[in-house]
């Protein structure tokens, strides 16, 4: 009896000796630093530094002055938040069942391409540096977070009479016009690297090259039929319109006049149309660029409530504004339930702590 206890006893030790050692192996293989070729995982799923580099060259072209190493990175810390982002909602939208289908995106690239010869297609796939396959992935993610936008916030989003009744009660004197008005919306891009964008992706220009290439790729995907409110939420870098799709209200023609050379372009287009880039010059010189749409035009005199562009513009106001508001509140929401390590943070904080 005594001997088969004894026996036991060992075994017993063996088996916790065992166990441990699978312990200490399981604890090192979860904080085995990650490949090279890693830079972040959303729960487990890597974001590759391919993936990182190719989207930073495409944001910086052809620019002949290349941005320090500091300002490479940040620019990099940007991207690959975009990256994470936009990883965590397409692993959601797998989940909801709500991933553009095949069809639905070569649908949509077949719709593009009607646009262009073939020879001009490839220019634009060759200007932003991305393969046909690529462009594929880009749009089954644009079209993916679209359905997703549709179904679980603009599905939600109710404005009634009442709401747009009480908003004109407040705002009447917004919509007496003692000259000709000009509902305008922008897509900004600074130069200035202190700047805070207020933007959805925090996407900031680091240089005037920078600045310069990234309105440019703005204003392909605008010609690529992208929405111009949703590219100004995303990536317009004035605080002040970002936030609201780059609305920018009704501003009288004489404020307009002031600025001869936007006014002559503006003046040109017609609802819904937009500008070329324009430089945008402040007391020191150029400060940025800017895209501009003309939503409409407007005569003066005072709009009453029954005016339907009135209602409209109203009801575009607040459904902007409940908009942005659902979309950060589901986009926190959403992150807090990913599971998400960002290796290239970790990396650039441990240089700088040495």
């Amino acid at each position: 009896m005594y001997a088969f206890s004894n026996s036991s006893s060992r075994f017993g030790r063996l088996v916790l000796a065992s166990v441990a050692v699978a312990c200490v192996f399981s604890l090192a293989a979860c904080h085995r630093s990650p490949s090279a070729d890693v830079v972040a995982t959303v729960n487990g799923k890597p974001i590759l530094r391919a993936d990182l580099e190719r989207y930073y060259q495409a944001s910086i072209g052809n620019a002949p002055q290349k941005p320090s190493e500091e300002e490479a990175n940040v620019q990099r810390l940007g991207i690959l938040h975009q990256l994470i982002e936009e990883e965590i909602l397409q692993q959601h939208a797998a989940k909801v069942n709500l991933v553009a289908s095949d069809e639905e995106v070569n649908a949509k690239v077949t719709e593009i391409k009607a646009r262009y010869t073939q020879e001009e297609f490839d220019n634009q796939l060759k200007m932003r540096n991305i393969t046909l396959d690529d462009f594929k992935r880009d749009q089954r993610r644009l079209l993916t977070r679209t359905k997703v936008i549709n179904k679980e916030i603009e599905s939600k989003i109710n404005i009634t009479d009442g709401e747009i009744a009480t908003y004109y009660s407040a705002h009447k004197a917004d919509f007496n016009f003692i000259e000709p008005q000009y509902h305008m919306a922008q897509i900004a891009v600074t130069t200035a690297p202190a700047q805070q964008p207020g933007n959805l992706q925090n996407s900031k220009a680091s240089s005037e090259a920078d600045a310069k290439k990234k309105i440019q790729t703005l204003h392909n995907r605008l010609d690529s039929g992208e929405d111009f409110s949703n590219l100004a939420m995303n990536f317009s870098e004035d605080p002040s319109t970002a936030q609201n799709g780059g609305d920018m209200g009704f501003i009288a023609e004489s404020a307009l006049r002031s600025n001869g050379e936007v006014y002559n372009l503006i003046s040109k287009l017609k609802a819904d149309q937009y500008t070329d880039v324009i430089p945008v010059a402040g007391p020191r010189g150029l400060v940025g660029f800017a895209i501009y749409k003309l939503i409409s035009r407007e005569p003066a005199g005072q709009r009453d409530l029954s005016d339907p562009r009135v209602q409209q513009a109203i009801h575009t106001q607040l459904h902007n504004s409940r908009t942005q508001l659902l979309e950060n509140a589901y986009f926190e929401t959403l992150h807090n339930e990913a599971k998400v390590r960002n290796y290239f943070a970790e990396q650039l904080l441990k240089q700088g702590a040495q």
